[in-house]
């Protein structure tokens, strides 16, 4: 354990093992629905959903990458893992043995871009199978749902945020959902999938009440 915590805590393994804790930390936040699982995908989602359009910036290197069609916080995590594993072992094995003084800085700059370099391939390869699986749940969100009664999952819901699980027979879909903030919509809420917003891939709600005419 001794050997394990050097490493990990020595340049530059501590910089993914610092981005790797806050990529577990967001996932544990997630799954009690206060974020949203594809945070960062506001505005990746429309550019690549069009590959004609050849996106720039983030979401253009995604796709060149590999790296699309899956939400960017699972490849931001992929690729801290990838990478911290990489960087933990050149540490393990060679540079906790060499005497490197101020060296070990530019060193493990170097290192580290090298980790993030290999872990890039591994984490495209991993993506690639996902695909279709997130494909199939964006198809389900659409306008076959729509009338259809979800329970709110997120501590609120925005017109900027919100989440709620339509029981689907299985494990149960998860939604991006929104609403004026006024409405006061919580955790355990029941509303009516009213309108898909294809922009946002997300559903306007409203209570059960409004949708059947009271």
């Amino acid at each position: 354990m001794e050997i394990f915590l050097q490493c990990a805590l020595s340049f530059p393994t501590a910089l993914f093992s610092f981005l790797l804790c806050v990529a577990i930390l967001y996932w544990c936040v997630a799954a009690l629905g206060i974020l949203e699982v594809d945070l960062l995908d506001i505005e990746a989602d429309s550019a690549l959903d069009n590959h004609a359009l050849q996106p720039e910036g983030f979401a253009g290197l995604l796709l060149k990458l590999g790296l699309n069609g899956v939400p960017v916080t699972l490849v931001l995590t992929l690729l801290f893992f990838f990478a911290w594993s990489v960087s933990y072992f050149v540490e393990l094995l060679l540079l906790r043995y060499l005497p490197l003084g101020l060296l070990r800085y530019p060193l493990g700059l170097v290192v580290a871009f090298a980790a993030l370099l290999l872990a890039v391939p591994v984490s495209a390869a991993l993506c690639r199978p996902l695909r279709p699986l997130f494909r199939k749940l964006e198809a389900a969100s659409s306008n076959s749902v729509l009338g259809q009664t979800a329970v709110v999952r997120s501590g609120r819901v925005t017109l900027s945020h919100g989440e709620a699980v339509l029981e689907n027979g299985g494990a149960g879909l998860i939604l991006r959902v929104r609403a004026d903030e006024a409405r006061g919509f919580k955790r355990g809420d029941r509303v009516v999938l009213l309108e898909y917003l294809e922009a946002e891939h997300a559903y306007r709600v409203i209570t059960e009440d409004e949708f059947k005419g009271f």
